[in-house]
């Protein structure tokens, strides 16, 4: 067992690497406050109770450069001195930024603070690794703040028109991969005990903006006005799609109800297009039972249901909210449940109900992306 704490946990990568430690089965995860910063004696329980510290707590952006910078390097400065004050030699992991290089206040506080672990580290034959991190992109990234992809996404979905002020080239990385590189260097130290590295994650791809932009007005034009599901075979673009699902209001947005088209020989609904693979399945569901209670890492899903009357529950992780919706096979319609949701089906009808599945892989209970807890 190993205990982590993740200072910033709430925030985008700090919600993503906690979710992440909370499904291995080897991981206690030590829960982290933003007022720790400004009480000593919890700071010190804090640093004192962690082998593991990934440090991503920052002010990312501010009307005064100088206040983002005095903010970053004071935060790096009171963990050092919680440490030293106890002694704990926790292996600490420091989210810095390509930005190191650029001559702004940010990188400059991103790069004195990777030296400023580095020395304590050397001080005290202390395990530090340095990230230098690209670009990030990924679910409930904070619009306006985090990527201009949350941006983006925020924006088509929510009845705006996105702006790229430069359409430069950006290099992106996304937040699952990062998590796996910060989870790869914590049990390799675990097994090397290299004491101090930086480690410079690689981009995943390469890409101009309006390229993004263009592929995400794709997905508004199809997906969210249209229910079709797009060509999700490239890694990059099954990312992106999972990260527009999740800007959605889904409160307002399902169910999506189909084209039902009836003669004299009964009906025909046309459940889903398809611009991808995946896997279709069909099942039926006795009176009051419950199918589901699971969350998937990577796999969006559709459910439709073309029988019987059925409640769908969703819940992201973490979060107490549970929306609710109602279908009707009288009216077909359909509900998408995208990654780190645990979502469950209920027939709460006088009949069978019978619906039907689409995942965006082929489905493998092996393949370690399903995670089972209740809505």
């Amino acid at each position: 067992m190993i205990t982590i704490g993740i200072t910033g946990q709430t925030g985008f990568i700090g919600a993503h690497l906690y979710n992440f430690f909370g499904i291995q089965k080897n991981v206690e995860r030590i829960d982290f406050n933003k007022s720790f910063f400004d009480n000593e004696s919890k700071l010190q329980q804090f640093v004192s109770s962690c082998d593991v510290i990934v440090h991503l707590a920052a002010l990312n952006r501010h009307n005064d450069a100088q206040v983002i910078y005095k903010t970053n390097i004071e935060l790096i400065r009171k963990l050092i001195k919680a440490c030293e004050m106890t002694k704990a030699l926790p292996h600490i992991l420091f989210s810095s930024s390509t930005q190191e290089k650029q001559e702004n206040l940010y990188g400059k506080s991103k790069l004195e603070g990777r030296q400023l672990f580095q020395d304590w580290a050397q001080r005290n034959k202390a395990q530090f690794t340095g990230f230098i991190i690209p670009n990030v992109f990924g679910p409930f990234g904070k619009p306006f703040y985090n990527s201009f992809i949350a941006t983006f996404c925020h924006q088509l979905t929510h009845g705006k028109t996105p702006n790229i002020q430069i359409d430069g080239e950006v290099k992106l990385i996304y937040v699952g991969e990062l998590v796996m590189e910060i989870w790869n260097a914590i049990r390799l130290h675990r097994v090397t005990r290299s004491i101090i590295r930086s480690i410079t994650v690689s981009h995943s791809v390469q890409i101009k903006v309006s390229k993004v932009l263009s592929l995400l007005e794709s997905y508004k034009a199809n997906y969210f006005e249209k229910g079709i599901i797009p060509s999700l075979d490239d890694e990059f673009e099954k990312n992106l799609f999972n990260t527009f699902l999740c800007y959605i209001d889904h409160k307002f947005f399902f169910p999506f109800y189909l084209t039902k088209h009836s003669d004299e020989r009964g009906s025909f609904v046309e459940t889903m297009k398809l611009n991808s693979g995946g896997q279709v399945s069909f099942s039926t569901t006795a009176l009051e039972i419950t199918r589901g209670n699971h969350f998937h890492t990577r796999k969006a899903e559709r459910f439709v249901v073309i029988k019987g009357r059925a409640r769908i529950e969703l819940r992201k992780i973490g979060t107490d909210e549970v929306l609710r919706f109602e279908l009707d096979g009288t009216t077909p319609s359909f509900v998408d449940m995208p990654i780190w949701h645990t979502h469950n089906i209920t027939n709460i009808g006088d009949e069978e109900l019978y619906t039907i599945f689409w995942i965006n892989e082929h489905y493998n209970p092996e393949d370690g992306d399903t995670f089972f807890e209740n809505v």
